[in-house]
């Protein structure tokens, strides 16, 4: 949509229940306080609300509009709109200046700590998923002893990798640091979306922006790092926590999924989840997380 001074912006509107007012509110402020040390973010707006419109306006300063229809409540945020295209993780100047850009935000992260949004206990959060999972029916007949049995294994291995590196230190984290929520625009990245900001170890802002074999990774992680601790000391034991995080994200993503089968826009886009070859291949996926979580 655009602005009556012809700016274009993007409106975001949150799903009941799963965030708190505070929580949001958290959210905005992390950006704006990233905007302010000239992190590039995407921050929201600062709202105003013209009489008789019937918003409520929430936040110092306002970022969260919230409006009674009936007995909805609809809470929304506006941001500009950026556009811009993906990093190319295939060059080594892009993964040190990712480094650097995530070094910087985890900077002003670790100034303060949340105190409403969520503290991210990678084993815990993959139990519920799980728990979740069961809860709701998701996984086929067919496909159950084998998903059930590998899953369960997995998660063992990833409970015993977290009690294996001992206590986190922790920060504030963007928490879904893929490369579809990082725009690349005017010669360098930008956060878009801080939805999932969370508390969490450092390594979870860094992990998801390589992939390849394990020498690939390795050597891209190498790039990120070099431009990570120009600006923060990074924990070289985080780094074997990197396949545990992925195992995890995989159980949460499947119960992410279908908690929200019911929103017809899932089944348009993820056609192929929920059938018995989809547990199939995400109970080999799992079977192949427990070869490479194995202790060296």
């Amino acid at each position: 949509m655009f602005l009556d001074d012809g700016r274009a912006v993007v409106t975001k509107f949150y799903r009941p229940h799963r965030w708190s007012d505070d929580q949001i509110l958290e959210e905005h402020s992390f950006a704006l306080e990233l905007a302010a040390a000239e992190v590039p973010v995407v921050a929201p707006l600062v709202l105003s609300a013209h009489r008789g419109t019937g918003l409520r306006l929430a936040g110092e300063p306002a970022t969260l509009a919230c409006l009674q229809h009936g007995t909805a409540l609809h809470r929304f945020s506006v941001s500009p709109r950026c556009a811009g295209r993906e990093p190319e993780l295939e060059d080594p100047s892009t993964l040190r200046q990712l480094g650097r850009f995530i070094g910087r935000l985890h900077g002003i992260g670790a100034a303060r700590p949340f105190l409403h949004r969520l503290l991210f206990n990678p084993p815990q959060a993959a139990r519920a998923a799980m728990a979740r999972l069961h809860e709701l029916d998701a996984i086929t007949r067919e496909a159950r002893p084998a998903w059930q049995s590998a899953c369960g294994r997995a998660l063992d291995a990833v409970d015993q990798a977290f009690v294996q590196h001992g206590p986190l230190q922790t920060l504030r984290l963007h928490g879904d640091c893929h490369l579809g929520n990082v725009l690349w625009r005017d010669g360098g990245p930008h956060v878009v979306d801080l939805d999932d900001a969370c508390t969490g170890p450092a390594v979870q802002d860094l992990w998801m922006l390589v992939s390849g074999d394990a020498a690939t990774m390795a050597q891209q992680l190498r790039h990120l790092l070099d431009g990570y601790c120009q600006f923060r000391d990074f924990d070289p034991r985080e780094l074997a926590l990197i396949e545990p995080l992925r195992t995890v994200r995989m159980v949460r993503h499947s119960a992410w999924l279908a908690e929200r089968w019911h929103d017809p826009a899932f089944p348009a886009a993820f056609g192929y989840f929920g059938t018995t070859a989809y547990w199939q291949q995400q109970a080999t996926q799992l079977r192949e997380q427990l070869e490479v979580m194995a202790p060296g």
